[in-house]
């Protein structure tokens, strides 16, 4: 490719208020306010529940209440439940939990951030210097590729949702984000970057399993490998040093206290099976991202593989340019985070929030080099998508609030039968400013036509975060009342007091038991023994109760309304069968 030729005026950086507005208000919006919603989200939160109001073996061995399954990586649940016992008094238990979301996601803000001006000041991906001077300095070329980083890793569609869950995937998150940091930093402080770096694998280990341990270490020692810039051996000591006191620092837990020698094994199996690796990849888990990474990961990875054919000859000819650093140190943490994907038995959304840190290290270095016709694409592409859905937005809410127009009106109703709407003039406002602030980034953008090389990705992050604090504010009661079992508990609470034993619930899924142990104060757990069960799988029930030779009875049948496809059905066990 040709050498890089930017003016100083390009690499201007964004304004800070702008920048630390957009990124607080993607972050906050959405965390609070809210019940655990069905999925990971309740789960996780349903384990720091259970934490908060335990004892200190489930402090060791984090679990739902009533269920004796171990979860692998204590660390988010740990972090969650001790904000619970912290803010509940004055915040309640969900909105405390959610404080856990915010941290992870700013810090993971913060990591990126300095990675990518660390390694925009290399003199490898430094612009060509102009005979008369008016090339940009290293330290403001930082700055913009930086800004223009976390402005693209606020474009991805597919972070939304999973940034504001109170589930072990935000950790994942910042720990494959610190581990960047640490890499870079290790190139010209080892001792600092080493501590980093073992500060992201200990995050790593203590909030997975230790199979995402491995792999993402194998992909540190692939960045290495491809990387022709090598830290000093000082970094892997750190390095070694203080991830090792982070991995041992849940065993030690464990052989110091009074546990038993089953619950221990028990505890090493969860942290160790909590995955199923498969020795070659899965057919299911290539086809699940086949299908779904595209989408979850635009703009991002576009932007990427726009880099890696750009920069693959070196900017300046001087260096290969897979093997710079800027190339290689996130491009090894892709390639080993895409076998670890394509090798589990089974694939979530959650677990692709491990690949956007290192494609965003990626992607913003295409922004130097990305033609102005390819810029002016993304800038109307996201205009025309973010304003039509921003539009939608209103006007459905408009429908549902107003009942007019009738049709839509209608829709909205078969979607979320029952739910009343009742004005929040906060959210109101709050949903008039960001539009108003949308507008404004627009008119800004296409009237003055800045030249600083963040602005082809300044309309995408702010249509995002447009997008999601609508979505947060109009229509957060409409989707908190689909996705809460809040009604649901208050429901099953009426049927229940008439009888005083247990529910067993081995027959029920995790993030409704976290739910109704949040929302009810009835006897949960997982005991065939109770005298009533309750099911959201009626196959698996009466298999159950055919094996263990028992009569059971349906007394009670309810689920959402928003999700037809899902029964919850609750048994009461008339007498073992003769």
């Amino acid at each position: 490719m040709r050498p890089i030729k930017l003016t100083a005026a390009a690499t201007s950086s964004m304004p800070r208020l702008v920048l630390v507005l957009i990124t607080a208000i993607y972050g906050l919006i959405g965390i609070f306010g809210r019940d655990p919603w069905k999925g990971e989200d309740a789960k996780g939160f349903g384990v720091m529940w259970t934490l908060a109001h335990g004892s200190w073996q489930d402090w060791l061995l984090p679990h739902l209440e009533g269920r004796s399954e171990i979860l692998a990586g204590p660390l988010p649940y740990w972090v969650g439940g001790l904000l619970i016992k912290i803010f509940f008094p004055i915040l309640g238990g969900h909105n405390s939990a959610g404080i856990y979301s915010a941290i992870c996601f700013f810090l993971t803000c913060a990591a990126i951030w300095h990675a990518c001006y660390l390694l925009g000041r290399r003199a490898e991906v430094q612009p060509t210097a102009f005979a008369l001077g008016g090339q940009p300095n290293a330290r403001d070329y930082g700055g913009t590729l930086a800004d223009s980083a976390l402005m693209i890793f606020l474009a991805c569609i597919g972070l939304a949702t999973r940034a504001h869950e109170t589930s072990p995937a935000l950790a994942h998150l910042l720990g494959i984000s610190i581990i960047l940091y640490g890499l870079v930093r290790g190139l010209d402080k080892p001792i600092q970057g080493g501590f980093w770096t073992g500060i992201g694998l200990a995050v790593i280990a203590l909030s997975g399993s230790l199979w995402l341990f491995i792999f993402l270490f194998a992909g540190l020692l692939i960045s290495l490998a491809i990387c022709e810039v090598k830290p000093h051996a000082k970094w892997l000591a750190v390095t070694w040093a203080v991830s090792l006191c982070g991995i041992f620092l849940w065993p030690a837990l464990w052989w110091l206290s009074d546990l038993s020698a089953e619950l221990k094994v028990a505890a090493w199996q969860a942290w160790w099976a909590n995955e199923l690796i498969e020795a070659t990849p899965s057919s299911k888990s290539l086809g699940y991202l086949a299908r779904n990474l595209t989408i979850y990961a635009w703009p991002i990875w576009p932007l990427a593989l726009w880099s890696i054919w750009s920069w693959r000859k070196g900017a300046n000819y001087s260096l290969g340019g897979i093997r710079n650093p800027h190339m290689a140190l996130p491009f090894g943490l892709i390639i080993s985070m895409m076998i670890y994907l394509m090798n589990q038995t089974t694939l979530g959304e959650q677990s692709l929030i491990l690949i956007i840190p290192p494609l965003v290290i990626l992607a913003c270095f295409s922004l130097p080099i990305i033609k102005r016709s390819v810029i002016s694409f993304i800038d109307w592409l996201a205009l025309l998508t973010f304003t039509t859905l921003g539009a939608f937005i209103w006007v459905m809410w408009i429908a549902m609030s107003t009942n007019w127009p009738p049709a839509l009106a209608r829709n909205v109703t078969k979607l979320v039968p029952g739910f009343v709407y009742e004005l929040n003039w906060l959210s109101l406002i709050a949903a008039i400013v960001v539009t108003i602030l949308w507008f404004s980034i627009v008119r800004w953008r296409t009237s003055r036509a800045p030249k600083a090389i963040w602005r082809a990705v300044v309309i995408s992050a702010a249509g995002t975060t447009l997008t999601w604090v609508l979505l947060m504010t109009l229509w957060l009661p409409t989707i908190n009342y689909a996705r809460t079992y809040r009604d649901v508990a208050v429901r099953l609470e009426k049927v229940v007091p008439n009888y005083k034993n247990c529910i067993d619930t081995t027959h029920l899924g995790d993030s409704q038991l976290a739910s109704f142990i949040y929302f009810t104060d009835l006897k949960l757990k997982d005991d065939p023994d109770c005298s009533l069960w309750i099911s959201n799988n009626p196959g698996e029930v009466r298999r159950a109760a055919d094996i263990n030779q028992q009569q059971i009875e349906l007394i009670w049948e309810d689920g959402r309304v928003s999700d037809r496809s899902e029964r919850l059905r609750l048994y009461r066990v008339k007498s073992n069968a003769q």
